[in-house]
């Protein structure tokens, strides 16, 4: 019996990679914001979590643009130097992209922008690897905010879990964690299950560029005795880079 035509053999698992057309839209993105609103941020984030940055992006949509990608890619966007930017000093706040940093497109005037970001910051849940804020300790006895069902995954995170009747008991006091050290993958997923977020997701203003006043720095850092020279050579823009993106 011959072979159908419809009988191909499709992989779930291959994903098309963003190349080189993917970037050069975020770079044309980039420079369209440039010349459309009046000020430019870059920001640092603190505790990155993507969910609260779309909620960012909603909240300012009217008459801002947050774009957090590839660092190198945005810097391509702004310009890497001074025979490259679109405007005078656009190369400072393209130096200032390393790190988890983004990009803050606004109409918003500057002092709103940074007693915003002075003032803003949303609870999340502590990752491994971060520092407790405080000890918590669960007392011995039924956890009823528990279903029975769950009881087996939580001994298997370390906790002293039992079923009686039905309910989850530990049957001696728990210390979660202590205040000051290291979360480690199974605390931080027992803080989550609990209800106890530790972190802070925070944007700290690091620069910043507008149509009428140029480049100011908000925040020292060691590059600013080299903002008179040219940067880096570029790069070729199809070169793989390790930065975030979200």
């Amino acid at each position: 019996m011959p072979k159908s035509k419809r009988d191909k053999k499709i992989s779930l698992t291959k994903t098309d990679r963003k190349g080189l057309a993917w970037k050069q839209l975020i770079i044309e993105d980039i420079r369209k914001c440039a010349e459309t609103y009046p000020n430019i941020f870059v920001f640092q984030v603190q505790n990155m979590r993507n969910n609260l940055l779309k909620d960012l992006r909603k909240e300012w949509r009217e008459n801002s643009r947050f774009i957090f990608g590839k660092n190198r890619i945005m810097q391509i966007g702004l310009g890497r130097t001074k025979d490259e930017e679109m405007q005078t000093d656009l190369h400072k706040l393209s130096k200032r992209l390393t790190g988890q940093v983004g990009l803050l497109f606004t109409e918003k005037s500057k002092q709103e922008v940074l007693e915003w970001a002075e003032n803003y910051w949303a609870l999340e849940y502590a990752r491994s690897g971060f520092l407790a804020t405080e000890t918590i300790v669960l007392p011995e006895g039924p956890l009823k905010d528990f279903s029975h069902s769950i009881e087996p995954h939580l001994r298997s995170l370390g906790m002293p879990t039992k079923l009686q009747k039905g309910v989850i008991h530990l049957y001696k006091d728990y210390t979660v964690c202590e205040e000051g050290k290291v979360l480690n993958p199974e605390q931080a997923r027992i803080l989550k299950l609990i209800d106890k977020p530790m972190s802070k997701f925070r944007l700290t203003i690091k620069c910043s560029w507008s149509k009428s006043e140029g480049f100011e720095l908000h925040k020292p850092d060691d590059l600013q005795n080299n903002d008179s020279g040219n940067g880096d050579e570029a790069e070729d823009m199809e070169q793989d880079d390790n930065d975030e993106s979200d």
